[in-house]
């Protein structure tokens, strides 16, 4: 009997096919919640500070996760100290979050708020008193009352509107 070759799994340098897929079969952990059929992709801790896990199904899952106390078994006194320190661990990056993933990093505006000044015609210094003003006189001209007719100024409205609101947002988070 002549020896007949098998297709191999992969093809060689480049891949044809995408990085992760096989053609053998992907085990499925099933719900260990009792008499559910449906995948388990969801951990959930057995008991509070233990690595064993359960795996639900989302349903599941969020029927475990009402119930969850993760205070159980402390004084209060013990809850508030935990509470605090965790949220002492996340300080760092609530005061960073106002550089919104892309900002430029040295406490000015980010790219958004840039686009924004530039949609309301300001330039990147601008004060909020001055951002309040172009906004008002922006609507004013491009609102859909006063130009019924016109769908662009519609379009420039909702711009000027979007504009504003993103400055506003950012003022506000700077103020607290």
């Amino acid at each position: 009997m002549a020896h007949r070759p098998t297709r191999s799994n992969d093809w060689g340098f480049p891949r044809w096919r995408g990085y992760g897929s096989g053609r053998e079969a992907k085990p499925v952990r099933l719900c260990d919640r009792d008499g559910c059929a449906e995948p388990g992709d969801c951990p959930a801790p057995k008991s509070p500070n233990s690595p064993e896990r359960w795996y639900f199904c989302r349903d599941h899952a969020a029927e475990y996760n009402r119930g969850w106390d993760y205070f159980q078994g402390l004084s209060a006194e013990e809850a508030a100290a935990r509470e605090a320190d965790e949220t002492r661990g996340a300080n760092g990056y609530e005061r960073a979050r106002h550089y919104a993933w892309s900002g430029p990093g040295d406490g000015s505006r980010s790219r958004d708020e840039q686009r924004a000044l530039a949609v309301l015609g300001l330039d990147d210094d601008a004060d909020f008193d001055a951002v309040r003003a172009a906004w008002r006189r922006l609507a004013k001209e491009n609102h859909p009352d006063v130009r019924p007719g016109d769908p662009d100024a519609a379009v420039r409205f909702q711009s000027v509107q979007a504009a504003y609101e993103v400055l506003r947002t950012a003022a506000e988070r700077r103020a607290a």
